[in-house]
């Protein structure tokens, strides 16, 4: 007999993941970033220049997913995409002024998250590691 959703971890996976997004809306309205945008802030800002590429594997999203959303950023004045002098079929992403001062700003956004979440920082790591090694088992990166 297949148990009830309450009782599977697929569904209490999703519905985690349902309510964390949830959760960061408030946190990213502030600052007009959606999640999806908050996160391509944060890579960028912690390593600025990276390939497309490169940013949707550490992302996990495919360019047809990663490309729309790049292009509303950049016209937004966030960031910008230009083509790698090396090798021209590779577009490279590098935040603009403002996108690094979004990224300044935004910084306390983690913390507030935790904040919300009621738990200790090592049980929050703990966690995260935890589904990381379940999703790299599941869906190994791009190499």
């Amino acid at each position: 007999m297949t148990p009830a959703p309450p009782d599977m971890l697929c569904f209490a996976l999703h519905s985690t993941a349902h309510a964390v997004h949830a959760a960061y809306a408030p946190l990213l309205r502030p600052f007009g970033l959606t999640y999806p945008q908050y996160l391509v802030l944060a890579s960028l800002n912690a390593q600025d220049a990276r390939t497309v590429g490169q940013l949707g594997g550490e992302l996990r999203l495919d360019t047809n997913t990663l490309t729309p959303l790049l292009k509303r950023m950049e016209t937004l004045g966030w960031l910008i995409r230009s083509r790698d002098p090396k090798d021209e079929r590779q577009v490279r992403l590098s935040l603009t002024e403002a996108g690094r001062t979004l990224a300044d700003r935004a910084s306390g956004v983690p913390r507030a998250f935790a904040e919300k979440t009621g738990l200790h920082l090592t049980d929050i790591a703990d966690l995260r590691d935890i589904l990381a090694a379940l999703r790299d088992r599941l869906k190994p990166a791009r190499p």
